[in-house]
C-alpha cells in the first residue's frame, strides 16, 4: 500500500473488479483520518465543520473541482457550518482504493 495517497491519482474503474473487503478497507482507513465506513463498509463518509455557510460552500466547491479533475465524484450534503462527503465506487457498489485517494485529498482540502 502506498503511504502517500495525496500524490496518487484515480485510475478509471469500469467495473468488473471486486470491491475491497472490510479488512482491506480498514487498512486504508488508517491513512485517511476522520473517515468512517458506512453501509456495511460499502462507502466511507466524513462530516466536516466550518465557521459559517460560506466556508462550507467554498469547501464543497473545492471538492467538486477536485472530483472533476480526478474523474471520481462523491455524494455531498452541506448546510450552515457543515459538509458531509461520501466516497464509493458506484460501478462496483463498494470501495476501491480510488475512494481512499479521494478521501485523503478531501482531507487536504479541509486542512486536516
Amino acid at each position: 500500500m502506498n503511504d502517500n495517497l495525496l500524490s496518487r491519482h484515480c485510475l478509471p474503474c469500469r467495473g468488473g473488479v471486486s470491491p475491497l473487503t472490510e479488512a482491506q478497507a480498514v487498512n486504508w482507513l488508517g491513512q485517511t483520518p476522520g473517515w468512517v465506513p458506512v453501509d456495511e463498509c460499502r462507502r466511507i463518509e466524513r462530516k466536516f465543520g466550518f465557521k459559517d455557510f460560506t466556508q462550507a460552500y467554498e469547501f464543497v466547491a473545492r471538492v467538486s473541482r477536485l472530483a472533476d479533475a480526478e474523474g471520481h465524484h462523491p455524494d455531498i450534503c452541506f448546510g450552515w457550518g457543515w459538509a458531509t462527503v461520501s466516497w464509493q465506487t458506484k460501478k462496483i457498489k463498494g470501495l476501491h482504493e480510488n475512494d481512499f485517494i479521494m478521501a485523503a485529498k478531501t482531507n487536504g482540502l479541509a486542512g486536516s
